[in-house]
């Protein structure tokens, strides 16, 4: 597998189908005398930042917690939760148990709640 080009910027899928944003980032571990093993998977602003420059990273961190989010860091998800690896990356975790939704709910609670006549979902 070709981890850029199979894994890095493609769709994430939970156990449901949902889709949880796209895979912003690799890490690795090294090791001694054997081969990198890829750990993580990384999802969420600030790694996407990071890939651009280590300032932006700490820029979008610091406005995201000023701004009331729930979660400045990035979600990291075990490699050994990824179930298959297509033209989406499947995962073996639940969208809503995990932080991946945060920036989607504050969006939501925080814009489009408060735009007058907007849906809000209730009969």
């Amino acid at each position: 597998m070709d981890i850029i080009r199979d894994v890095l910027d493609n769709q994430l899928v939970d156990t449901k189908g949902r889709k949880m944003g796209k895979v912003d980032g690799i890490v690795m571990e090294l090791r001694d005398n054997q081969p990198p093993r890829l750990t993580y998977i990384e999802v969420g602003m600030p790694t996407l930042a990071r890939r651009l420059h280590p300032q932006l990273a700490r820029w979008i961190a610091t406005i995201q917690s000023k701004w009331g989010a729930k979660r400045s860091e990035s979600l990291r998800i075990p490699f050994s939760k990824v179930r298959d690896v297509g033209i989406d990356v499947k995962v073996d975790v639940e969208a809503e148990a995990t932080p991946a939704l945060a920036y989607e709910e504050w969006v939501s609670e925080h814009i489009i709640e408060r735009i007058p006549g907007a849906e809000h979902g209730e009969s």
